[in-house]
Parts: C-alpha cells; sequence; structure tokens
C-alpha cells in the first residue's frame, strides 16, 4: 500500500536480487527487445530464499529539505520519514483476501512487507508573516503511519500502501518546525502557524505496478537498467494517478540495487541495496515522472470544513538525481528533486534534497 503518494515505483526486486533487471540483460549496444523472461518470478524466488536470514531487514532514515536542495525555506520545507523492510515477509490473513481481489498479484516468497512513520511540513513562501498572504499555499503538518506490501508477479512488481495520520495542529508541525529553526539551523522564525490547516484525520489508500526488467544492459563493468511504473492513490489527502520511469547505473557486481526510499509522494525506491563485496561500492539513479492530480488537501483545504486554500494544479512533474555509496552494511544516498509548481500563483519550482541513511541486517 503505498503511502500517501504511490509514488514509490517499487524496483523492490532489486531487494530481490532482482529488483532492477535481470532477464533482458544485452551485452553490447543492441538494447533488448520483446518481454522479459517467463520465468523471472522464478529467479525473484530463488534470489530470495538464498539471502541469509540475518539480512532480510533493512531500516532507512530519510529526511528532506529544500534548505539542502535550492537553499530556499518555502512550501514542501521539510519531510521526514523512518522505514522498515522485510523481504519475505509473513502476511497477516487479509493480505491473502487482497491477493485474491487484485488481478496478476500473488503472494510468494519474495512478497515483503513495509512500515513507515513520517511527517510533512508546508509553509508559504515566506515565513516571517504572521498573517495568511492570499494567494500563497497554506501552512501545513502532517503525521502518518503506514503498512504496505511489496509482491513480484510474473514480469512486474505490485506495491500497496495504506497510510493513516493526521493534518492539522496534531501533526506538530509548528512545534517541530520552531524547534529546528531555533535550536539546529538558526534560521529565521516561522510566525504564521496560527493559519495552518484545522485538524483532520488523514486516510490514504495507494497501488502502484512497476516493470523492473522492462530494459537492462551490462556495459562492462557497469549495469544500466530502466524500469517504468504507474499507479493511483485515493483518500482525502491525495487523490492523483501518476506514471513514470526510473533509471539505474550500478557496478556489474552489486546491480541489484534499488533508489533509495522517499517521502511520498515522490519516484519510487525501497531502499535495498546489496552487501558490497569488496566493502565499498557506489550507485547512481534518477527519474521522472507525472501526476494528474483530483485532491491535494495541502492545497485544497480541508476535506469536511471551511479551511484557507489555492487553486491547484491539475498536473505536477518531477524530476530526479541522485547517488548512493555504500559500506558494508550502511548505504547514504543524496538525491537533488525538481519538482514543477503545484498551485496557479506559485511563483517558483520547487527544488529540495533528500538524504537517506539504510541500514541493512
Amino acid at each position: 500500500m503505498i503511502l500517501y503518494g504511490t509514488k514509490r515505483c517499487i524496483q523492490f526486486l532489486g531487494a530481490l536480487g532482482l529488483m532492477l533487471g535481470a532477464p533482458m540483460t544485452v551485452s553490447g549496444a543492441e538494447p533488448a527487445a520483446g518481454p522479459p523472461a517467463p520465468d523471472l518470478q522464478t529467479q525473484a524466488e530463488t534470489a530470495v530464499r538464498h539471502l541469509a536470514p540475518d539480512k532480510r531487514r533493512v531500516f532507512t532514515a530519510v529526511y528532506e529539505n529544500d534548505l539542502i536542495g535550492s537553499g530556499n525555506d518555502e512550501y514542501y520545507t521539510s519531510g521526514v520519514r523512518l522505514g522498515y523492510l522485510e523481504i519475505g515477509a509473513e502476511f497477516p490473513e487479509f493480505a491473502h483476501d487482497l491477493d485474491d481481489m487484485i488481478p496478476t498479484f500473488s503472494i510468494n516468497d519474495t512478497s515483503s512487507l513495509v512500515y513507515s512513520i513520517g511527517q510533512n511540513i508546508y509553509t508559504p513562501q515566506d515565513i516571517t508573516l504572521a498573517e495568511q498572504v492570499e494567494g500563497d499555499r497554506p501552512w501545513a503538518g502532517y503525521l502518518y503511519a503506514s503498512v504496505g506490501m511489496i509482491t513480484f508477479t510474473d514480469d512486474h512488481t505490485d506495491e500497496l500502501e495504506l497510510s493513516l495520520g493526521v493534518v492539522g495542529p496534531a501533526a506538530l508541525g509548528e512545534q517541530v518546525q520552531k524547534a529546528i529553526h531555533s535550536h539546529v539551523t538558526d534560521s529565521p522564525t516561522p510566525r504564521g502557524w496560527k493559519n495552518q490547516i484545522k485538524n483532520e484525520p488523514a486516510v490514504t489508500l495507494g497501488w502502484q505496478r512497476a516493470w523492473p526488467s522492462y530494459f537492462s544492459s551490462d556495459a562492462g563493468l557497469v549495469s544500466i537498467a530502466l524500469s517504468p511504473y504507474a499507479g493511483a492513490t485515493i483518500g482525502n489527502v491525495y487523490d492523483f494517478v501518476n506514471g513514470g520511469i526510473s533509471l539505474r547505473i550500478a557496478p556489474g557486481s552489486e546491480k541489484w540495487q534499488d533508489t533509495p526510499m522517499r517521502v511520498r509522494p515522490g519516484i519510487p525506491g525501497t531502499g535495498f541495496f546489496e552487501i558490497p563485496q569488496d566493502r565499498w561500492s557506489w550507485y547512481v539513479f534518477g527519474g521522472i515522472e507525472g501526476r494528474a492530480v483530483a485532491r491535494n488537501i495541502f492545497l485544497d483545504g480541508n476535506t469536511f470544513r471551511d479551511s484557507y486554500s489555492v487553486d491547484k494544479k491539475h498536473l505536477v512533474g518531477d524530476a530526479n538525481l541522485g547517488f548512493a555509496l555504500t559500506y558494508d552494511q550502511i548505504r547514504l544516498s543524496y538525491t537533488l528533486v525538481y519538482r514543477t509548481k503545484e498551485f496557479e500563483t506559485q511563483e517558483n519550482d520547487t527544488v529540495f534534497g533528500a538524504m537517506s541513511l539504510g541500514y541493512r541486517f
């Protein structure tokens, strides 16, 4: 159940040792064509069974902030997410019921569970103004917990994620931002939190499908893969459909890596990585995504009561580029994200950075 954004295109096969690509491997310049090999799921299940029992879990801490991207403090100003991925996990009974309802979806040896908690903070362009500026985005905080399942079937991966949380003062956006600005960054004091979106329960259900081995090529010592994906998210926080493509470049000896986990909505990734044979390794990734947005509570305002809002744009695009360095069971990554304007009166596109630290155990 993909967090509130179905953003996470699950190249999760990387995590399975297959995530991004084996069956359509090409040696040389000729690109592979045609559908993936029919035994891809079998390869994935075999890869999972061979993972050591004490190396099937990944803990990831993610921090996103415009100050480590554009250097500004506006719009989407901060996102924090803690995630726990368990590969080949035991699934509860209700998950098997979902298995029967979703076409070409099956719980098998590749199926994994993801648990997350996180907080997002959104502010207008000038945080030093005490009053809400007409035409600028609302102040908002979002606190949530989510549970999701990821599985590989035939030539694709599916991800389902349910997120429950709260929007408004109960999300503690004001307290967190003021504390960080006062004690960590020495930034200006945000003065307009009295204008924030009011308290409201937040529920989001998302689905996303990716084709992680749509194309892959082994060029010398480097492996390259492209993975298209599509999804949809519904709920009182977000309603949108999305689609995009992810790229990864990695050493051939550690090519079954996945992109870092991100705060949603964002270009997907589970955060799985291989433990390098030579202790050190690297990984380069990127992608583009488009979203058709019917609802965004952080722009449209509260669902069940009146609150300040702005006219959102129904088409939003993301592009990102990043790299990761791995040492033994630890991986550190940085992603630079460009996001097109999300509302009609927005002055600037959004640029922010994402740092993540993963530990596999």
